[in-house]
């Protein structure tokens, strides 16, 4: 075995235990010290806590905000003065930040398939129109 044979084996041994040891490093997990307020990632999510746990109830509804602060209530509104907001409504908050547009509903054609027939139809009607068709 010539000298260049085995540098070939030595650095492909090197680059596949280099890729072992890199793809075997532990996740990156955040200090759990850190008050509630801290960004968490999916995985360290507690079931058990509200995601509202410790803001304070709203003095009167309804609630007037002047900075939006949108949470997704879990009757799949979005309530756009934050945790004070959903409280008022008497909703548990289901995940930080905007609801998901057109879930499918109970009806036979979702929202999302309607909005989609609309928009095309508006550009074809905006079309013949340009075109002198109508």
């Amino acid at each position: 075995m010539n000298s260049q044979q085995l540098l070939r084996r030595l650095s492909l041994l090197l680059v596949v235990v280099g890729a072992v040891v890199f793809c075997s490093l532990s996740a990156v997990r955040s200090d759990p010290g850190f008050p509630s307020s801290a960004l968490r990632l999916p995985s360290e999510k507690d079931e058990s806590k509200d995601i509202c746990y410790g803001s304070p109830q709203p003095m009167s509804c309804p609630i007037n905000c002047f900075r939006t602060d949108p949470v997704c209530g879990s009757d799949g509104v979005t309530y756009w003065c934050g945790c004070a907001d959903a409280a008022c409504a008497g909703v548990r908050v289901a995940k930080q930040g905007f609801c998901e547009v057109g879930n499918g509903g109970s009806g036979p054609v979702s929202g999302q398939a309607l909005l989609l027939v609309h928009i095309v139809w508006l550009i074809v009607l905006g079309f013949s129109v340009l075109f002198g068709i109508f």
